[in-house]
């Protein structure tokens, strides 16, 4: 296990907030344990994930993979992110002990409870197809600009308050 990374998600909670109005959002409650995970999701033109947050009340455990699922859904279709393994986030983590091998599995299952949400939805007519919109294309790369020098006096900035 890739303790420095699991640090570092748990610190950081990538995409750890609800999120006002979610496109579809979907729930898993753990019995085994009690831990709840809710992912909330903005979709865009082609059904692209513009946007993923997640509420839980799990462990430390529960928060990094759930930050594991942010990163590796955010910018993918609906099909890509319903796709996701539990592999691929044991990988991204550099494996788990083996009394929480079930994570990957729980915070899979609220994502894939937030895309049949999506696509619920999608089919009553209560949102549009976003499958069905031209995804929005890439902006074009602007030419970075040129490095400011950095000001003489060894580093240092003089700030003349009055």
């Amino acid at each position: 296990m890739d303790f420095p990374k699991f640090q570092r998600l748990v610190e950081e909670r990538t995409g750890f907030r609800t999120m006002e109005n979610p496109t579809a959002s979907g729930e898993y409650f753990s019995d085994s344990c009690g831990d709840l995970y809710n992912f909330f999701l903005k979709i865009g033109p082609g059904a692209v994930i513009e946007d993923i947050s997640y509420f839980t009340t799990g462990c430390g455990f529960g928060t990094a993979t759930c930050s594991l699922v942010v990163e590796l859904a955010k910018g993918k279709t609906i099909e890509q992110a319903a796709s996701i393994s539990s592999q691929q986030i044991e990988d991204q983590l550099g494996g788990y002990p083996e009394k929480k091998k079930d994570y990957p599995e729980r915070a899979l299952e609220a994502l894939k409870v937030s895309i049949e949400d999506y696509r619920e939805k999608v089919r009553s007519g209560a949102i549009p197809d976003f499958g069905a919109m031209e995804a929005a294309q890439p902006a074009p790369a602007v030419a970075a600009e040129a490095p400011v020098p950095a000001p003489s006096g060894g580093g240092k900035v003089l700030i003349n308050l009055r």
